[in-house]
């Protein structure tokens, strides 16, 4: 099987690379922190190099500088990087006009990570995404190609926005709801088999919001950077709404800190509003 270097054991690094090795790859690890990937080669971030494919799974652009810059004297015309994270799609351009390198951010929970089965968009020309595409579908249920490096970042970012968008409608209309005495199970299922569902009411209301687990697992800061980064391509454009979602999530994070989980904004809608 063909052998990847992965970077970043994170939350959702760690079942994905998990779901790697499980499925055959030679992998050689490297993660900042202490996480030991069970299976694989933990090795130097230089180590990463002995494998032609190398994903990133990190948190932010910069963190993606700050690797990149450190793996760059070890590639060559064969190594492939293919940055997993969401990352800002200008600078996924700016490396695949210096190196072989490829977008592939991914959607959905840690569930779907451990289980193999999360969606994959692909900005790649054909060469990469043949030689990352095993990879991917170990990793993966539904792999789209969205067009050339950049264009995946650019589309989850704007995934994520309108994810965002919907899962703040529904906090908004559970407070509403509370207000006027509903019960909000019963609306949960209106939203779902009316015009109004969307994957909150579908998946987050009674798992996590109406039982206070406000565990779906995604953090807030997480949220607010994807927004951030839906932001930065809406320049000569005025969009009102993404910036509402912004300023929404600004104020989630400085309440609750960027840790908490996303269905948490949940609570600041109650609080302005009950």
């Amino acid at each position: 099987m063909q052998s990847i270097g992965f970077i970043g054991l994170g939350m959702m690094g760690m079942p994905m690379a998990t779901c790697l090795v499980a499925k055959g790859f030679s992998v050689f690890a490297h993660d900042a922190g202490a996480a030991v990937l069970p299976g694989a080669s933990m090795v130097p971030l230089a180590g990463v190099a002995q494998a032609n494919t190398i994903i990133l799974m990190l948190p932010d652009s910069r963190a993606v500088v700050a690797v990149m810059e450190a793996l760059l004297p070890h590639l060559t015309p064969a190594h492939l990087v293919m940055d997993m994270g969401s990352s800002l799609p200008a600078e996924t351009r700016r490396w695949a006009a210096a190196t072989r390198f490829m977008d592939a951010p991914v959607s959905g929970s840690v569930v779907k990570a451990k289980a193999g089965t999360l969606a994959i968009m692909c900005g790649a020309a054909d060469a990469e995404f043949a030689q990352a595409e095993p990879a991917l579908r170990a990793m993966g249920e539904a792999i789209i190609r969205t067009g050339p490096p950049g264009s995946a970042h650019a589309m989850k970012a704007l995934n994520n926005y309108v994810y965002a968008a919907g899962l703040l409608a529904t906090a908004e209309a559970l407070v509403l709801g509370e207000q006027h005495g509903l019960d909000l199970s019963i609306l949960a299922d209106v939203l779902n088999a009316s015009s109004g569902r969307n994957i909150a009411t579908e998946t987050k209301v009674k798992q996590e919001i109406l039982p206070g687990r406000y565990a779906g697992g995604f953090q807030l800061g997480l949220m607010r950077k994807d927004l951030e980064t839906a932001g930065s391509l809406a320049e000569g454009y005025q969009a009102e709404l993404l910036a509402l979602c912004r300023a929404r999530w600004d104020a989630a994070v400085a309440a609750l800190g960027p840790r908490a989980d996303n269905t948490e904004i949940h609570k600041l809608v109650r609080g302005e509003n009950a």
